[in-house]
């Protein structure tokens, strides 16, 4: 089966700096692949270069090839508000928009000319809210602000307003990190959950979660991918001794 992201000879600079080297990965349809290593070592900039939002960086230029369904995502005439519908992004810190529950589901939507009519709006919006797990917890207040809810409803409620454009691919950097234990646990389930219907790249430097949600993991340091493979190989037999040191803690 072809991957649904690939990159090939990846590298990324910021100005002078040399964040991703060389990167060689290859990210399978719906399956869930964690990304995990010590802070700097470039994990979020990949993320980041999954949707371009590297483009929005002073001083950020790439090479090598990162491909979407085959198509190298880098090409000049890749539109990039359809490769954002395509690829959709939760941030480490909920970040709900200062308007209603409603609203922030119906942003992405309207901006895109997605839906024809109110009432197809509304049912992009229950979906997206079902699929997030909150419509239940919402459905009754939609009105009322989204700055209203808790953190964890916040960071569900980002999710709902990715999932709402219909991408193909959920990329979540640190999703659960600013979290209570609870809310943690369910978005470590629904993440499990969506799956079944996107391909998920998690970012996390908890490794019982990467261990407890995905599929595959990737072990980056100093902007190299040491080791790639499934999850279960890579926490109970790693090839390379530093992915061994970090998951057993002896640094990072």
């Amino acid at each position: 089966m072809d991957p649904k992201i690939e990159t090939r000879q990846l590298n990324l600079y910021y100005k002078e700096f040399h964040c991703l080297k060389d990167v060689n990965i290859k990210i399978r349809e719906h399956q869930i692949t964690a990304i995990i290593g010590p802070s700097g070592c470039g994990k979020s900039s990949l993320l980041r270069s999954f949707d371009r939002m590297t483009d929005l960086t002073p001083g950020a230029r790439t090479d090598g090839e990162t491909l979407l369904d085959g198509q190298n995502i880098f090409h000049p005439q890749v539109d990039i508000v359809e490769l954002r519908k395509r690829v959709g992004m939760v941030f480490q810190q909920p970040n709900p928009f200062p308007k209603s529950i409603y609203d922030n589901i119906a942003y992405g939507l309207r901006i895109n000319g997605l839906t024809k009519s109110a009432v197809e709006r509304e049912s992009r919006i229950e979906e997206a809210l079902r699929q997030a797990a909150i419509w239940d917890e919402v459905q009754g207040r939609l009105d009322k602000s989204a700055l209203s809810m808790s953190g964890g409803e916040q960071q569900r409620l980002c999710i709902a307003r990715a999932l709402a454009v219909r991408p193909q691919i959920l990329l979540m950097d640190e999703p659960a990190s600013a979290l209570d234990p609870i809310s943690t646990a369910k978005i470590e389930d629904l993440i499990f959950k969506l799956k079944k219907n996107y391909t998920i790249v998690i970012v996390t430097h908890n490794m019982q979660q990467a261990a407890r949600v995905s599929d595959y993991t990737a072990f980056f340091l100093q902007g190299e991918l040491v080791e790639f493979g499934p999850t279960e190989m890579i926490f109970t037999n790693p090839r390379d001794k530093r992915t061994e040191d970090y998951i057993t803690g002896r640094f990072g």
